[in-house]
């Protein structure tokens, strides 16, 4: 069985600090045979299958992995290793099967590595995509797939947003919290996002639809800008950031206020993770904090695909992508999640 160039990206050694697109290269001397062996397809507790990666997801928890971890369970292993090829969400083609729910042409998103082609060997966390082709296959990295169904949760399951409601959104302009902000402006709530750039700003204001935004990094004092953008203050908010941001969003939230931590990014790179203050007042408030793993709701996507699919094809929900092409762009997009460089959700186009 002849076989292929199979290109990767690698973990050089455990991260510390702010990672580095050094920390990561690319592995051009790898093959893999495109093709099952005949004991793959035939084995009654082997359920392989071998896919043709097509676009790669580029999130921030992937920088979690980055370290030796303990503990964290909504991947497949507990961390990345040194020498070998990271993993994430990333959307694909199946070349050859032996589980009896996929077969070859299939298209499924789910948890792959990131290479050219990849030999799966749990794919019962994939999911199978029944692509139209007025929906852009890279959405199921995004808007259809991981993210979109973690804003869903977050905010319509956890949150239980009611019209009107005062919502704030942290890291807005990213591939979850462009979506909440749009869940609830849907809902007839107030919305505001932060976001760390001018044009990402402008972004949630003017094309998804925000009621306000403000650049963080522009303002000393987060809680007088919340006291300004939120006089009567914060039902919810929607949890991606962490750290100073937390503390500032305790002092102005209301009554039965309700926080979806959906991750705190802030966080991420820091050798020694910030303490949080403020914390007495989800008991003056009686403030209900719900972390939570999208893992745990995989059951909720057919439910949130009749609920998404005619809000795109209508023009109500819109997604900003920010798409780089080929392997070799894969480090240095992971790693700009962490100084902002994204422009939307960042994608690794590995199709062609």
């Amino acid at each position: 069985m002849a076989e292929v160039s199979n290109k990767q990206v690698i973990l050089r050694e455990y991260v510390t600090g702010f990672p580095k697109e050094s920390d990561l290269y690319v592995n051009s001397t790898a093959t893999i045979k495109l093709k099952l062996s005949e004991p793959e397809h035939e084995g009654s507790s082997n359920k392989l299958v071998l896919v043709k990666n097509l676009y790669l997801s580029c999130d921030p928890y992937q920088r979690l992995l980055m370290e030796r971890i303990e503990g964290y369970s909504s991947q497949p292993n507990s961390s990345f290793t040194p020498g070998s090829p990271i993993f994430g969400y990333g959307v694909a083609k199946v070349l050859d099967s032996g589980h009896p729910d996929l077969k070859a042409g299939d298209l499924v998103w789910g948890t792959t590595y990131w290479e050219e082609y990849s030999r799966i060997p749990a794919p019962e966390g994939l999911i199978k995509i029944q692509h139209t082709h007025d929906v852009p296959l890279s959405y199921y990295t995004g808007i259809l797939g991981m993210p979109g169904l973690t804003a869903y949760v977050g905010f319509y399951e956890i949150c239980s947003p009611k019209k009107g409601e005062h919502v704030f959104i942290s890291a807005a302009a990213g591939a979850v919290g462009q979506l909440v902000g749009q869940f609830a402006k849907l809902m007839g709530c107030y919305v505001v996002g932060s976001a760390g750039s001018k044009e990402k700003v402008d972004l949630l204001k003017n094309k998804l639809g925000f009621d306000e935004a403000f650049n963080y990094k522009e303002e000393a004092d987060l809680n007088a800008a919340f006291k300004r953008y939120f006089p009567e203050g914060i039902d919810i908010y929607f949890e991606n950031v962490g750290g100073k941001m937390l503390e500032a969003v305790l002092l102005n939230m209301r009554v039965h206020g309700r926080i979806a931590a959906c991750g705190m990014i802030s966080q991420y790179n820091l050798d020694h993770a910030e303490g949080v203050t403020n914390l007495m007042h989800l008991v003056y408030k009686r403030i209900r904090l719900h972390g939570f793993s999208v893992s745990d709701h995989y059951h909720l996507h057919p439910k949130f695909m009749e609920f998404m699919l005619p809000y795109i094809r209508q023009g109500k929900i819109v997604y900003v992508e920010d798409i780089v092409e080929g392997l070799e762009s894969g480090p240095r997009a992971l790693v700009g999640l962490f100084k902002g460089l994204n422009f939307g959700k960042q994608v690794v186009d590995i199709s062609a």
